[in-house]
This record gives structure tokens, sequence and C-alpha cells, in this order.
């Protein structure tokens, strides 16, 4: 068996990780040294993984890895256990990845694949252990870790009508996940990816209109558990989730009419998953259940565009 071949470099990718680089700066700023630790190791064992995968397959690893390693800790507390986040990172690429056969054939989005693993096994860590961020310079980039821990985050306590000011939860000195703490680095990042067309904007923006149109309706009319719209959707993750996870150019719909579909019914989704059950918030459930979606969308539309484009054809369904 001969060497493996080197890194598929994608650009894309690389421009995705250049948005979440100021995350993981801001991550390191309030909860300590220790993120860095959690990024290095989830990213050299990913890397690890991925080879030893295409190694056997005499591909290339691609630059993807390190994007889906990378997310998978964003979505973590801060306070995860180092042997939980290589867990999770394996079992992402592993079964959200290449038991679909690599790179650009997932169906799910690899990262949120072994976030939901997580969520359904280690369900303390992941829902009621928040690392209370430092405050005040230096904060954490004079330290390893904060010691506090709380057992509720400001999208778990608007839930029971609490309120925070907007410029706490816009700038993120919250506690929260750790890539998602600060909606106005994660607004910059997925801008950056607009622009570069590194993300699809019909997704996010559809997603945004999906989230506010329903949250509006049921916090009006005081229906489940919806706080403010505005504050509901700055308080948790459901922007990064909207920009960085739901944009995944393999997980998600391929066709334009088909991501302004999807986009929408990831944002309701998230919507009604946080305002009716138990958990804050519903981003990563309604898009792995988009992702499930997106294939038959696509199929959809391109078959409706397909007989639009020849009007004798026989229609869909048959005779």
């Amino acid at each position: 068996m001969g060497p493996p071949k080197p890194i598929l470099r994608q650009p894309m990718m690389n421009r995705v990780l250049l948005a979440l680089v100021p995350l993981a700066v801001w991550a390191v700023y309030l909860y300590g040294w220790r993120i860095l630790l959690l990024l290095t190791l989830t990213n050299a064992v990913g890397f690890l993984t991925e080879w030893l995968f295409c190694r056997t397959w005499k591909q290339p690893v691609s630059t993807a890895v390190f994007v889906t390693a990378t997310l998978l800790v964003f979505g973590l507390p801060a306070s995860a256990p180092m042997g939980m986040a290589v867990l999770g990172t394996v079992f992402a690429l592993v079964f959200g990845k290449m038991a679909f056969g690599g790179f650009g054939r997932n169906v799910f989005n690899p990262a949120l694949t072994g976030r939901a693993f997580l969520y359904l096994s280690f369900g303390a860590v992941m829902t009621a252990q928040w690392a209370i961020p430092f405050s005040g310079f230096p904060a954490g980039l004079a330290a390893w870790a904060p010691d506090a821990i709380t057992h509720a985050t400001p999208g778990m306590l608007l839930k029971s009508s609490a309120d925070f000011p907007f410029t706490t939860l816009f700038f993120g000195f919250k506690p929260g996940t750790i890539g998602g703490s600060s909606p106005f680095l994660v607004l910059l990042g997925g801008l950056y990816l607009i622009v570069t067309r590194s993300a699809n904007y019909r997704i996010p923006l559809a997603a945004l209109a999906g989230f506010f149109l329903c949250h509006t309706i049921f916090w009006r009319f005081g229906l489940g558990k919806a706080g403010p719209p505005l504050q509901t959707a700055l308080a948790g993750s459901f922007l990064i989730a909207m920009f960085f996870y739901a944009t995944d150019p393999v997980s998600a719909a391929q066709t334009d009419w088909g991501r302004w579909i999807y986009g929408f019914m990831v944002g309701a989704l998230s919507s009604v998953i946080g305002a009716f059950s138990v958990w804050p918030a519903g981003s990563m459930f309604a898009i792995l259940l988009g992702n499930m979606f997106a294939p038959l969308l696509d199929w959809f539309i391109r078959q409706r565009s397909s007989a639009a484009r020849s009007p004798s054809a026989q229609p869909l369904g048959g005779a």
C-alpha cells in the first residue's frame, strides 16, 4: 500500500476556516487557552481519522475535515471534556461522512451529526454545564479555563421571560456554545462567506425570514415558550447555525428555489422546536431534518423545471 496522497486543498473550505478564526480568538478570550487545545486536538484527530480512510481509498484528505472538526467544537459548551470532543469528532467523520463515501457524498452535515450523537449520549454536559465567560481584559487570555459553571444560558432563561441587554447578547458576553457566543462576529464571518460566494445567501436569508415569521407569531400570541424574536435569535447559536452549518455546500439544497425553501424550512423549524420542546434551541435538529429533505426538494424542482422547458412532455406522475 503506497504512501497517502497530500491534502486536497479546497479554496472554499479555506475561506470558511478563515471566517471561523475570529470566533476561535473570541472563544479563547472568553473561556481561556483550553479552547485552543480543544481545537488543536480535535483537528488532529479529525485529520487522522479521515487519513485512515483516504489511505485505503488512495484519495487525498480534504480540507473540509478541518471545517468539520472546528464546527463540531464550536457547537460544544466550553466545559466539554477533551475525550468527549474527540469521540464526537470521530463519530462525525466516520458516520456522518466516510460511511457515505467521503467528501461530497454525505447526506447530513457531519459536524451536526457528531453533535447530535454527543447531545444524546452526554445530555448533562451538553445541556446543563455551561461555563461562565471571563470578563474584563485580559479575560481568558490570562487563564486556562473558567471555574464557574451555570446551568442555564440566556436562550434557556428567555423561555422563562428573563431579559438581557442587547449589547450583552450581540457582542457575546454570555454563556453559550464555544463558537456561537458572539452574533456580531458570526455575522461578520457569515457576510464574508456570502461576499466570497463560499455560502449561498439564499439559505441564511430565507432561514431568518422563516424564524422571525414563526417566532413573532408564537411570541405575540403567547404560544409555547417563545421569547422575544430578536433576543432569542441573538441569545443562542441560531445565527452561527444558519450561516455556517445550514449553508454546507454538500448537505444543503443545490438548486436556487430549493435553497429558498430549505432555508425557510430550517429557520421555521428552529423556531418551532425552540418554542415547543424542552431544548433551548432547535437549530441542530432543524438543519438535520432539512438535510433529509434537501435532495427531494432538488429532485422535485429539477423535474418541474424540466417539464416547464418541455411543454409537450408527459406531466409528472404519468398520464
